[in-house]
């Protein structure tokens, strides 16, 4: 029996480094997992869509499919957007079996991914106990995701970083520009921003204009195209798998 196909459901965004950062992540994927079939659908503004990937697999012979948010927390798109989409084209694909894998986060990948960029930015693994840190996020309005955010930024505190505040791009707060004051209020001389974001856009920018107005020292880059990224979708598509068995064999 053939592996399903993994299909990756990236957000969308008119910015296009956005498309060229899913689709460099999902050709790393092709590469750590030779013969895994690895195909990018897209919930606006990018193409193809996640309907239109799914009838064209369908049309295929395709009948086992993993989607896989590409997402870092358990928010609007992972609990309602994804679930909708995919409940629909289960109705006009009824032959083919359509799973939904577990979001990216929170992992120990992401963060070893966080870390490599901000060491590619310029922060040394000397440098952590004399440094700050602002874990900016997208943001979201879900509590789910926000606590998520927050338990990743006490656990990171306790990895050598002097001090971790959280931050958020939209929707909730603070701001990255005010967690940085916050640290150089509570006495940091030296503070880094570390976007959780997966590929650049709206948000990413945003977070690095916060940044360079209240003077942070070191902004890494997103986490893009990370080695430790596709090994994480590689992991939630194995899980996915996994879980189906179990299920079947019940």
């Amino acid at each position: 029996m053939s592996s399903p196909v993994l299909l990756v459901i990236a957000h969308g965004s008119r910015d296009p480094r956005h498309a060229a950062t899913v689709h460099a992540l999902t050709e790393r994927v092709r590469t750590l997992r030779p013969g895994l079939r690895v195909e990018t659908g897209f919930l606006e503004f990018n193409a193809p869509s996640v309907p239109r990937q799914l009838e064209r697999l369908a049309a295929e012979g395709v009948e086992d499919v993993v989607t896989l948010p590409l997402l870092l927390t358990r928010a609007f798109h992972a609990k309602t957007d994804i679930p909708s989409v995919l409940r629909e084209a289960r109705t006009r694909l009824p032959r083919m079996r359509v799973r939904q894998a577990e979001v990216l986060g929170p992992s120990p990948l992401l963060n070893a991914a966080m870390e490599q960029r901000l060491y590619e930015a310029g922060v040394s693994r000397g440098d952590k106990s004399s440094t700050g840190l602002v874990l900016a996020s997208a943001g979201s309005t879900d509590p789910e995701a926000i606590a998520v955010i927050a338990e990743i930024a006490r656990e990171l505190r306790h990895t050598g970083w002097c001090a971790v505040r959280p931050a958020f791009a939209s929707a909730s707060l603070p701001r990255t520009e005010d967690a940085v004051r916050a640290l150089r209020a509570d006495g940091v001389r030296r503070v880094a921003v570390a976007p959780y974001v997966i590929a650049p856009g709206r948000l990413p920018d945003r977070i690095a204009a916060g940044a360079a107005e209240a003077g942070a020292d070191v902004l890494a880059g997103v986490l893009g195209a990370a080695p430790e990224l596709a090994r994480l979708l590689v992991d939630r598509y194995d899980e996915a798998r996994a879980e189906r068995r179990t299920a079947l064999s019940a």
